[in-house]
């Protein structure tokens, strides 16, 4: 069971509350529009709960994470030339629900079946998507590499890791540090598509890349 203090019950009650009044304010806006202003809301009632108690400080730390990733000019022309550069190709760029810029990548795009090394398609994307990072220090990028179920765990877990390593190690190689490049490999574990078909197979084995902006430190 867990235990709150009366103050913190309150914080949570009215924290609650003016969530949602904040979503239901945000129905008739863009998803762009209603992504940015939940986050900056959340991030302010976080800030009046860090200041409340002890207890309240984890409810703001919470809140505070969910509300981190700004949606700013510079990510949405980020998406515009992301989009522009793979065209075509199959790889799909959106913005997720808590203001990330996200490029899922098949395998006929980025690495050949059982290979770690970059093809030749996926570099004029990775080109374009190093492009420019070096003026946005706030940035992060997360790297993530997936397979599909063909082969054992002690041979997918690292072939997964190794694809996600080959491509921060090649953005590194065009100006990006790595020091902002958090790479993930998770094998066969989440599938975006069945295992049971070639076509299947082929949408699985793939590496998703993550690029989100903090709002500036208060």
């Amino acid at each position: 069971m867990i235990h709150t203090f009366p103050a913190t019950r309150s914080l949570v009650l009215s924290v609650s509350a003016a969530t949602a009044l904040l979503l239901g304010g945000c129905a008739d806006m863009t998803p762009t529009q209603r992504n940015s202003a939940i986050g900056a809301g959340v991030g302010a009632l976080a800030g009046v709960a860090i200041g409340d108690s002890k207890g309240a400080a984890v409810i703001g730390g919470a809140l505070g994470a969910a509300g981190g990733y700004i949606w700013s000019k510079q990510m949405a022309d980020k998406k515009v030339a992301m989009e522009r550069a793979t065209e075509g190709t199959g790889v799909a760029v959106t913005q997720t629900s808590d203001n990330q810029l996200k490029l899922q990548i098949p395998s006929d795009v980025s690495f050949d079946t059982g290979r770690a090394d970059i093809k030749s398609n996926l570099r004029p994307i990775l080109d374009q998507f190093a492009s420019g990072l070096s003026s946005q220090p706030n940035t992060e990028v997360r790297i993530i590499g997936h397979t599909d179920n063909v082969g054992s765990d002690a041979v997918n877990n690292p072939l997964s890791l190794q694809r996600a390593r080959s491509t921060r190690d090649y953005l590194a190689a065009r100006g990006v540090s790595p020091s902002r490049v958090m790479i993930e490999g998770r094998g066969e574990r989440e599938p975006v598509a069945t295992n049971a078909s070639l076509e299947g197979r082929a949408m699985n084995r793939r590496v998703e890349i993550f690029l989100a902006e903090r709002g500036p430190a208060t």
